[in-house]
């Protein structure tokens, strides 16, 4: 049976990463989010920082730098620390949830030794190659190839929207490795920045998420030697769809962090703000949106958990990771539109931070997975029952 009690009240656990995350937001991250927003400037201060407090290893092993914390804790962490700035929880997550998460499960001890430490104590960042140009959803589009050669692979193609790929100095990169049909065998492989070959092409100009670093990842023939294949050859589909599965959790507490980002400066601006001689929140008109926005708030933060808990007691989590991930991040929409219609005219300007959550929601209706393919995969999960 699912413990409501934790999930709705949290363990003492929780609280504390709740705590130690608010403060590090609201000290750390609230008086420089514009600043980075407006210049699209990498925050490398704040990710050592991050990386120092234990928050980029937190669900891991001690015996890899990591902090031990449950998937509970680590849902608290990422909302906390998106409901000040969601780009610097967006790179928590695809350090943490793709790159990290994809070497702890399915590499091997010598690679997990090799490569663990150094991402979960921050000092190198992660990143974790899938999308191109003809493969999104579909990722058996994919063209990106690697060749056998000698003792080792010899990989060539192009990533695009890897998160991290101009600052990444570790990398997850999914292959072609076999034409097989009807689907093609993919690969999964560990590169290094600094190997020949491997580079950061166009960085994206975004509408939203603008700290966190977007860019094509060039892979000109990369030398890759054969340990740094991760598991058997032709498994980094399904290794890639594992990994997804547990990163959409991350993305729905990323989601729940930024709307009640969204109802905190609606609930402040509402009983400031005065027209016609008393305050917004005293129309009607408002309260229902304020209620609306709570409530849908709420019903995410709770699939969220679900989700969570069901990972951390060792259970299958397809359905719900698709679940929470697509009603919070469609939650984190509405409640952004909702914050900027209260506040108007000011909603719609920098000096206000609903402008910039406005912008940053709709990433999370796209990023790891649509809300189209959510839905496709909810829907297999009751039709196979």
């Amino acid at each position: 049976m699912i413990e409501l009690a934790t999930i709705y009240q949290g363990t003492e656990s929780m609280q504390m990463v709740r705590q130690s995350a608010r403060d590090f937001a609201e000290r750390a991250l609230r008086p420089v989010v514009r600043e980075h927003d407006e210049s699209q400037e990498f925050p490398h201060e704040i990710m050592a920082r991050l990386g120092d407090l234990g928050f980029l290893g937190a669900p891991f092993p001690e015996e890899y730098e990591g902090a031990g914390l449950s998937p509970l804790d680590f849902t608290v962490l990422v909302e906390e620390i998106a409901r000040v700035d969601p780009s610097v929880a967006l790179s928590v997550c695809a350090h943490t949830g793709l790159c990290t998460s994809h070497i702890f499960l399915f590499g091997s001890r010598d690679q997990k030794k090799k490569y663990l430490p150094d991402l979960c104590s921050g000092r190198k960042l992660g990143a974790w190659g899938l999308t191109e140009s003809s493969s999104g959803s579909d990722a058996h589009g994919m063209q990106t190839v690697a060749v056998r050669d000698g003792n080792g692979w010899v990989l060539k193609g192009q990533k695009v929207f890897t998160t991290h790929g101009t600052v990444g100095s570790t990398f997850v990169v999914m292959a072609i490795t076999a034409r097989t049909k009807p689907r093609p065998g993919i690969s999964a492989f560990i590169l290094e920045r600094g190997m020949t070959g491997l580079a950061a092409g166009k960085k994206e100009n975004k509408l939203g998420m603008r700290a966190s670093d977007t860019s094509t990842l060039v892979l000109d023939e990369v030398r890759v030697p054969a340990e740094n294949l991760i598991g058997n050859e032709g498994e980094g589909f399904k290794q890639a769809l594992q990994v997804l599965d547990g990163g959409r959790i991350g993305i729905a507490a990323l989601a729940v962090g930024l709307a009640q980002g969204a109802l905190e400066a609606s609930l402040q601006y509402a009983a400031e703000r005065r027209q016609f001689g008393k305050p917004l929140a005293d129309f009607q008109a408002i309260q229902w949106k304020l209620a609306d926005m709570a409530t849908g708030i709420e019903a995410a933060r709770l699939l969220t958990r679900k989700a969570a808990w069901l990972k951390m007691n060792g259970q299958g989590i397809n359905l719900a990771a698709s679940q929470a991930k697509y009603f919070a991040s469609e939650v984190a929409v509405r409640a952004a539109g909702e914050a900027v219609q209260i506040h108007g005219g000011y909603g719609y300007i920098k000096d206000f931070p609903v402008e910039k959550l406005y912008r940053d929601a709709k990433l999370l209706t796209i990023g790891e997975g649509t809300s189209e393919m959510q839905k496709m995969i909810i829907a297999r999960n009751l039709l196979r029952k």
